[in-house]
């Protein structure tokens, strides 16, 4: 596979304003999104061709089987690649609301409804601490969804999950219009997540 390059965002950069401010998303994409882009095709260029050639969902879900002095880097910047894929394409704007159909059932079954799940994801997002991210994924050996915390931009894939919805709480992707408060960035985002789009991964997932 060729390298990796950094995608091109799916809506302008003041398209999710209020919730998320232009100049933050603009800084996120073009400076932290590329410094992950290509720090990660530096890392794979030390590795064996069978590593560098998979796609990065493959590598990050076989993370072992990457070289030891290769594998905390690939871990970091794969998954920061990875990761802000999902979450640019997981927003949009008008989006918010409740999911419905196999996602709605779905996290029925798993945590009792959508507010229970909405206020789980949303307080211990808000409490990991120092950097990382909030997750909803897919876990192909119960078949269920559940939440996840990850530390710094460490991948659910590489647990054999499958990442449905994440939440940056990466100081960067908040702090010029929200400061210190997390909780605050984390509420605003939850009125652009895009539930066609997680509906429509976990539909892939399974």
């Amino acid at each position: 596979m060729g390298k990796h390059t950094l995608p091109e965002m799916p809506y302008p950069y003041d398209a999710l304003e209020p919730h998320l401010d232009a100049r933050t998303m603009e800084i996120h994409h073009t400076k932290h999104h590329q410094a992950y882009t290509d720090k990660l095709n530096a890392a794979l260029e030390a590795c064996p061709a069978e590593i560098r050639d998979r796609d990065v969902e493959a590598i990050l879900s076989g993370i072992g089987g990457v070289p030891d002095a290769q594998r905390g880097a690939v871990n970091f910047n794969g998954g920061g690649y990875d990761n802000h894929r999902l979450f640019w394409a997981g927003m949009k704007p008008g989006g918010g609301g409740e999911p419905g159909g196999a996602l709605a059932d779905a996290i029925g079954a798993s945590f009792g409804g959508f507010a229970e799940f909405k206020q789980k994801f949303s307080s211990t997002t808000a409490v990991i601490q120092g950097s990382g991210w909030g997750w909803l994924a897919y876990s192909p050996s119960s078949g269920k969804v559940e939440y996840r915390s990850m530390p710094n931009q460490t991948s659910p894939r590489t647990e054999g999950l499958v990442p449905l919805l994440g939440c940056d709480v990466w100081e960067h992707a908040y702090y010029l219009k929200y400061q210190n408060r997390r909780p605050d960035y984390i509420s605003a985002w939850w009125n652009v997540v895009d539930w066609d789009e997680v509906d429509a991964r976990l539909a892939r997932a399974r």
